[in-house]
């Protein structure tokens, strides 16, 4: 018994940190090909940006994005402090308040892809805030959170 319960510690442990969640703290980074910067430049993500951490090289961390896409990520642009949410569909509404008879913000719809740092969950609603400190409230399975 004690050793399926060690096991089971193990495996928990090894799956839990297998999976850690990033989010891009700085304005703008780099998602490369591999791990420095001679490797070529595949996107630009913008702050608050979710990724789910695969692996890590010295500085560089892999990273898998909302669409299941790997990348490599300089890993002093990342941080693990809060979570952070992206938009998975194109023209998504934001709204100030939790729940549909709350108006829209007035600066939705906004996009795919678009990032924002989560302030707090309740229920199926998620309240966010994007990077020029505007924050909004979003229907929970409107977004990829990390």
């Amino acid at each position: 018994m004690i050793k399926i319960l060690v096991s089971l510690s193990i495996l928990t442990l090894f799956f839990s940190t297998s999976a850690t969640a990033l989010c891009i703290k700085n304005e703008k980074a780099n998602l490369r090909t591999g791990p420095g910067t001679k490797y070529e430049k595949l996107w630009q993500v913008f702050q608050y940006m979710p990724f789910k951490m695969l692996a890590s090289k010295g500085n560089w961390n892999q990273v898998q994005d909302v669409d299941g896409d790997s990348y490599w990520i300089h890993a002093p642009l990342t941080t693990q402090k809060y979570k952070c949410a992206v938009i998975k569909n194109n023209k998504t509404n934001l709204r100030e308040g939790p729940g549909t008879s709350f108006p829209i913000v007035k600066w939705a719809p906004v996009d795919k892809y678009f990032s924002m740092k989560v302030l707090k969950i309740e229920n199926n609603w998620v309240q966010v805030e994007d990077a020029a400190r505007d924050k909004a409230w979003i229907y929970r399975p409107l977004v990829w959170i990390q």
